[in-house]
Formats: C-alpha cells, structure tokens, sequence
C-alpha cells in the first residue's frame, strides 16, 4: 500500500544543482584571480558611471570580489563595502543550501521581509556612496 510519498532521491542527485552552482562560482573566481580586474578595461566599464556619472550599488564589486579571492581585505572594503559583506553570506548560504539538499532536509527558507530589506539596503547604499561626503568611504576606490 503506497503512503503518497514518494522515495527518496539518490544523494548525487539532490546534490547536482548546488554541485553545478559551485562549479560556475568557482569558474569565475579562477577568473577573476588569473585575469585581474584592475588592468585598463579588462571587464569594460560600469554603464552606470560611463552613462550617468554615478557609482551604482555593484560599481567596484569585481575588483572586491578579486582581492577578496586574494585575501586583501582593505582592498575588497574600498572597492565595494557592501559587496565585501555580503559575499561571504552569500557562501554561508549556499553551504547551509548544499547540506539540507544532501541530507534530503527541508529547503533554505528566507523570512519574507529579508528580500525587502535587502532591497532598501542596496538602494540606500547606491544613494549614500554618491554623496560626495561619503564618497571617499562608500565609493569605489579609484583605479591605480
């Protein structure tokens, strides 16, 4: 007699999606390792600060990613604060995700309220980090 459940998938396969995420992440942080952002034009520019004159929330998130991925973490906080504080959630969550999916555990929830707040936090941070007063602490570092 059959319960309605169905019968647990093999590990390797609930495993493949958060296997596949990593193998792209760790693709492109090769990438930013071999290939350094901060050479002239080796990832092109921001659209945002060529177009509009303006540091967007991301403007700097490559060169903070790199010297993150390089262990320089002054470099990472003035190329992009934000960046340099979120990254490292970002690899938490995606650990606590890939352990729940192996175990075959319940999924990752996130609290409703937590996209909104995150939302607010990069909107404000892309307006604080243009004003010039706080520029020097929010914006980008300038390129060597």
């Amino acid at each position: 007699m059959s319960t309605g459940t169905a019968p647990p998938s093999p590990a390797w396969r609930r495993g493949a999606v958060p296997f596949a995420v990593a193998v792209a992440a760790v693709g492109g942080a090769a990438l930013l390792v071999a290939r350094t952002p901060y050479a002239p034009l080796s990832y092109g520019y921001c659209p945002s600060l060529l177009f509009l004159g303006v540091s967007c929330p991301g403007c700097g998130g490559l060169r903070a990613t790199h010297d993150l991925l390089t262990g320089d973490l002054a470099g990472a906080w003035s190329a992009n604060p934000l960046w340099t504080l979120i990254a490292p959630l970002l690899v938490l969550l995606w650990g606590t995700w890939a352990v729940r999916r192996l175990r075959g555990g319940p999924p990752v929830t996130v609290p409703s309220w937590v996209p909104w707040a995150l939302l607010v936090a990069v909107v404000a941070f892309g307006v604080l980090r243009n004003v010039p007063a706080l520029a020097p602490y929010l914006g980008p570092a300038p390129l060597p």
